[in-house]
């Protein structure tokens, strides 16, 4: 098919660690969708396990980009940054497969509006089909760290294609302005896993932006294919990423409180359950990340790494 001349490009970025297969499977998903006008980045991160080579023999036409190095999420996708050409930049885990039609709704939003700084589609389950993952997020509450995805776990009846602004954004699949990133910054690489979407998010409405749920378009995730699902790994990145955000996101009399409810109420309950179910792999995991933000206080802990405008 032809570009339709009123398509902006949009540059489309996905990370990918030790899933080739797995990322071929979403560039053939990818394959069939009707927005035309995109160029494809696939960021390899250094896989130690498979060769990321096949992407390339199987799809010649994207952009493959080796880290040299595991950079994490958020580094992985700024690496393909500099090499962007297109008015809007989708972020999109490899471990997903997307509609058809999923793209255009989401650019149609931006469009619309430029005061929207970022959006995401509405994500089902993919070895769970109809069951919803996101579809757009309450409020953060900075107090508890914790928001909640609305439908989430429950079927999706069609009751969430609306359009809304939203508590945060989701990292499985967000499109953003190249314009935004160039102003705002990018995703802070410190996380390395999990909560720098929500700490990009929040940078992103400090600076003025409106962060945007749109409904009409639809992803399906296989969630935790690289991370593996409540593992020691992924436990760590989380709770260091969940301490990490408050930090980074709080001030004052918020800060005190944030951390006094994430070290003096979270912390113990944590600690006790994984205690009860005999999962000292997972106490070691917890605790290791908290003594990470607790000795790490130098360094590019608060800024956001930023993109030059060549």
């Amino acid at each position: 098919m032809t570009v339709q001349s009123n398509q902006p490009l949009v540059s489309v970025i996905t990370v990918n660690y030790d899933q080739s297969e797995v990322t071929c499977e979403f560039l053939k998903s990818f394959a069939n969708i009707t927005y035309k006008n995109v160029e494809i980045f696939v960021v390899d991160n250094d896989s130690p396990n498979d060769n990321p080579d096949v992407i390339k023999e199987r799809f010649p036409y994207i952009n493959l980009l080796k880290t040299g190095k595991n950079l994490g999420f958020a580094g992985g996708n700024n690496v393909a940054l500099p090499y962007c050409r297109g008015e809007y930049v989708l972020f999109i885990n490899n471990d997903t497969e997307v509609e058809p039609g999923f793209l255009e709704p989401l650019v149609e939003t931006l469009r619309q509006d430029s005061n929207i700084g970022m959006v995401s589609p509405r994500v089902q389950y993919y070895h769970s089909p109809g069951i919803i993952q996101y579809a757009g997020f309450t409020k953060f509450n900075m107090i508890t760290t914790r928001l909640f995805s609305y439908g989430y776990g429950k079927k999706d009846n069609g009751e969430h294609t609306n359009v809304c602004e939203s508590g945060s954004i989701f990292g499985t699949a967000m499109l953003v302005p190249l314009s935004v990133i160039k102003g705002v910054g990018m995703m802070a690489d410190i996380f390395f896993l999990y909560y720098e979407e929500h700490d990009w998010a929040a940078h992103i409405r400090k600076a003025g932006y409106k962060i945007y749920y749109q409904g009409n378009s639809l992803v399906l995730h296989k969630e935790s294919i690289s991370t593996g699902k409540d593992s020691p790994f992924k436990i760590y990145y989380l709770t260091r990423g969940r301490i990490l955000f408050a930090r980074r996101n709080t001030h004052g009399l918020q800060k005190l409180f944030a951390l006094l409810y994430i070290y003096f109420i979270t912390t113990p309950r944590i600690t006790l359950g994984y205690l009860m179910k005999f999962r000292l792999d997972h106490v070691w995991a917890y605790w290791k990340a908290v003594w990470w933000n607790l000795t790490h206080h130098s360094g590019n802990i608060f800024g956001l790494p930023q993109l030059k405008d060549d």
